[in-house]
């Protein structure tokens, strides 16, 4: 029996009211073709780019709120659902409830003994599981993916292998070898070994295969620390194996996450994307891919990694908070001029009932944090002097200082937003930030002084997916959680000079710091979340526990 062609996928990436899109990749060029039990199909060519094949079938005229099977068919083939196996999608209901599951920071490790004992059960895993017990209807509408869906500075150990055969071998970019990025993935290729092995293996791959999903990266998708301050890449820069790691990167990126965020009419109407098709060669795409990367990592005002969808009344606005950073000393922003003005459009287009914003990075800490982080900046700003400066901007790049709170000018920008939103004749029900990144989880509610009947405000943090963090860093976010420990902070930070935050807030619940997802669900006027975390049955199977269920509007 001959092996499939399909390589990975199908990734069920957008999925609106009446239209989807399905990712592919195979192993050679071809047509794939997706057929619905509605009677709408659609299908695409492949188009290859380092020796690898992929497809992206967008389908129209789908009916709203509706279970629909699919199959895939690969040069008339089928190749997806496995035999005896049910595919299956469901449009959104414009006026019914949505449930977002969500979450970051996700190992792609096998799932073996060792595995499980060292890094512990998936979260994705988890869920996979139990949508097999359920019905279309009872699957979230969105799977959301904050960042670091890969590690490409810390691979697993199969792939620290594969790279140390590769290198040995002397194939891959000639760049990383003998350098502190030889165990490291440096370019497109060796980017894929991540994807394949991250979403490729059961049950995750039929989940992705059900549920849509949108992602946005984070720094361990090229780099640990990327992009935290001006210094640190000034340094990076200095790598001889940077620029080969940024193609790597971006390249992949687009193609494997970065194209399924977007709608068939957004789809339809990228030039990119338009031009990788229709190019002549593999080649040529793959000149226009590494132009591309180098340029947009250069001036990150040429292109934009965020992107918005509509569930209904809820609005999700997923911020670029790594690539699209003001990194210059004198002006430091989370996001530059130009993609702040687009968050700002997109904020204020409409009137959603909820408004969510996902950013990799949590827009509040938990509080004895945010006031170091402020405290840093200001200190690496220069108001501690010169000195006390270059040694401000060395503990941002060593203890990760480089959240919201630490782009002093853009946290406040957020809350103006916030406050120009709440104090609308149309304000919405609730007002929310989704983020991962921390390795720890927690609720927290924010007051932005409007008074009055205002939008609910929440931060909501769910990390990790599957990569814990060690006993010492889980004390350290537990103290911060802490009264004592911030007011302490405060003051530290009131000592740099900077003025209290004028925003208030603390943490409902947690903090946790076992695997898990969160699930969101905005129905009407109403918002609702539940705390799940991963573990492994007594049968061995990876699956979920609700830790807490929370009501966070009226």
């Amino acid at each position: 029996m001959t092996s499939s062609p399909l390589v990975l996928g199908p990734l069920v990436r957008y999925v609106g009211a009446h239209d989807a899109t399905f990712w592919f990749e195979f192993d050679r060029p071809g047509t794939v073709r997706v057929t619905t039990d509605t009677g709408v199909h659609g299908e695409a060519s492949t188009w290859g780019v380092h020796g690898h094949h992929y497809a992206l079938v967008a389908l129209t005229d789908l009916p709203a709120d509706t279970a629909i099977t699919y199959d895939s068919t690969f040069d008339g083939r089928v190749v997806w659902p496995e035999p005896g196996a049910t595919a299956a999608i469901h449009t959104i209901d414009r006026h019914g409830p949505v449930t977002f599951a969500f979450g970051s920071c996700r190992r792609g490790d096998n799932y073996s003994d060792e595995s499980l004992q060292r890094i512990g059960a998936d979260a994705l895993a988890g869920l996979g599981t139990r949508m097999a017990g359920q019905g279309p209807e009872e699957w979230p509408q969105a799977l959301l993916l904050l960042g670091d869906q890969v590690y490409a500075d810390d691979p697993s150990p199969e792939i620290i292998e594969r790279l140390r055969a590769r290198r040995a071998a002397g194939d891959g970019p000639a760049s990383a070898r003998d350098t502190d990025a030889a165990d490291e993935i440096c370019d497109f290729e060796e980017y894929s070994w991540l994807y394949h092995e991250s979403w490729g293996v059961e049950p995750v791959r039929t989940l992705l295969a059900s549920v849509p999903s949108c992602m946005i990266l984070d720094d361990h998708d090229l780099c640990d620390d990327w992009n935290s301050s001006a210094s640190w890449r000034a340094d990076i820069e200095t790598r001889p194996w940077w620029k080969d790691r940024v193609v790597g990167a971006f390249s992949s990126y687009w193609v494997y996450q970065h194209l399924g965020n977007l709608s068939p009419d957004e789809l339809g109407r990228d030039e990119l994307y338009a031009q990788v098709k229709v190019a002549a060669t593999d080649f040529d795409r793959e000149r226009l891919l590494s132009e591309f990367s180098l340029r947009v990592d250069e001036v990150p005002e040429t292109g934009r990694w965020s992107f918005y969808r509509d569930f209904g009344d809820t609005r999700l606005i997923m911020i670029d908070s790594r690539c699209s950073r003001d990194l210059d000393p004198s002006r430091r922003a989370m996001v530059d001029d130009v993609e702040w003005a687009w968050v700002r459009e997109r904020a204020l287009e409409k009137s959603p009932r909820h408004l969510l914003f996902g950013s990799s990075l949590p827009y509040l800490m938990l509080p004895a944090l945010h006031h170091l982080e402020q405290w840093n900046e200001a200190v690496a700003q220069g108001s501690w002097g010169k000195l006390a400066a270059r040694v401000g901007e060395k503990l941002r790049i060593d203890l990760d200082l480089e959240h919201w709170a630490a782009f002093g000018k853009s946290f406040l920008d957020m809350a103006t937003l916030v406050r120009e939103i709440s104090r609308s004749d149309d304000a919405p029900a609730s007002i929310m930030w989704l983020s991962g990144d921390v390795h720890c989880s927690y609720v927290a509610r924010a007051e932005f002084g409007v008074g009055g009947d205002v939008p609910a405000t929440y931060q909501l943090t769910m990390s990790p997916f599957r990569n814990p963090l060690n006993l010492p860093i889980r004390a350290v976010n537990r103290l911060a959680i802490k009264r004592p420990a911030a007011r302490v902070l405060a003051s530290l930070a009131r000592g740099a000079k900077v003025p209290p935050p004028d925003v208030s807030w603390e943490a409902e619940a947690g903090p946790w710091f076992d695997n898990g997802v969160m699930l969101l669900t905005t129905e009407g006027e109403t918002a609702r979340v539940s705390v799940e975390h991963a573990h492994v049955d007594p049968v061995g199977r990876q699956t979920l526990t609700t830790t807490r269920k929370m009501t966070l509007t009226p």
